[in-house]
């Protein structure tokens, strides 16, 4: 695997160069990349590492943001195509509603490398390469049972309904925590994702719940989100379990207002979707199976320190 290093020093801008596309060589071709967000910290260091990775290998980027919208993804899946893009680096814009957009790309002869989030459907995608979600989750909830003893009232904190990801997470979730029938779910809410919306909601349920002990969250944002509420109303001893591993999240495991939360490598899979992407403009193959997983890391207050841009040190 390579060295990360470039990563941390690289300066990485989020405006690719629009260069028209060279011969069929590969060299100075033009790699698009489109991501959920350019200011969610998961999705920018998508971009960035991505970036940096295909400027290394000798193309030049466009980088947009569907805004996890499907309707602005196939309008910017058009612009790619327009471009003649020699491939797609992407964040999809839901399991379902992206399909189209992938095909598209696919009968335009562009290969797209999905990272993070899958679709519902194969054959249209060169690669999906994703992190191993469910054992991930189940990291998340056995820290979550340790650290209340296999006892307590929680909620739930889901992310979007249309992303495969979060049926996924809440599942490896259940899997674990029901089977403590000390564990007493309260409620289960979706804040798709978003930190704002898991403040809102965790008002609201601490409102109906306020003896809850515990929040479970499918990603860090809504995690983030849930615990800034906790605070605000005092309850500083509720337990909160999130899932990315942003730095964000890594200074609440080590100030104590998250208990723990789970790395999604997604720097190492980002490198590994451009690789990929080069092997394939070169060769017209990537001698890989579509469908990749890449495990997870429980990151508690032992190994925080070591966690930076969704990277762990040896």
């Amino acid at each position: 695997m390579k060295s990360f290093a470039l990563l941390a020093a690289a300066s990485v801008g989020l405006v690719g160069t629009l260069a028209q596309p060279a011969h069929a060589d590969g060299n100075g071709k033009l790699v698009a990349i489109i991501t959920a967000s350019l200011n969610n910290p998961y999705f920018v260091q998508v971009a960035k590492t991505a970036e940096a990775e295909a400027k290394r290998l000798g193309y030049t980027t466009l980088v947009l943001s569907n805004d996890d919208d499907a309707n602005k993804q196939s309008q910017e899946i058009d612009t790619v195509i327009a471009r003649k893009a020699a491939a797609i680096i992407l964040d999809n814009a839901g399991s379902d509603a992206s399909i189209a957009a992938v095909a598209k790309a696919k009968d335009a002869g562009i290969p797209s490398f999905l990272v993070d989030r899958e679709i519902n459907k194969t054959g249209v995608a060169a690669a999906q390469i994703v992190s191993n979600n469910y054992q991930g989750a189940t990291l998340g909830a056995q820290e979550f049972v340790k650290v209340l003893g296999e006892k307590g009232r929680y909620v739930e904190l889901v992310g979007r309904e249309a992303d495969v990801n979060a049926g996924v997470r809440s599942k490896g979730y259940h899997d674990v925590l029901d089977q403590y029938p000390d564990m007493k779910l309260l409620d289960r809410e979706s804040a798709n994702w978003s930190q704002t919306e898991a403040y809102s909601k965790m008002e609201s349920i601490l409102q109906a719940h306020p003896d809850l002990q515990g929040v479970i969250a499918g990603n860090d944002t809504m995690a983030m989100g849930a615990s800034a509420a906790l605070q605000a109303a005092g309850k500083t001893q509720v337990v909160v379990v999130g899932l990315d591993g942003s730095n964000d999240a890594r200074d609440a495991v080590h100030s104590g207002k998250l208990a723990a939360t789970v790395l999604q490598p997604i720097a190492q899979i980002t490198i590994l979707a451009v690789d990929e992407a080069d092997q394939y403009i070169r060769t017209g193959a990537t001698g890989k199976p579509e469908k990749q997983l890449v495990d997870c890391v429980l990151i508690t207050k032992a190994n925080a320190a070591k966690l930076d841009n969704f990277t762990l040190a040896p």
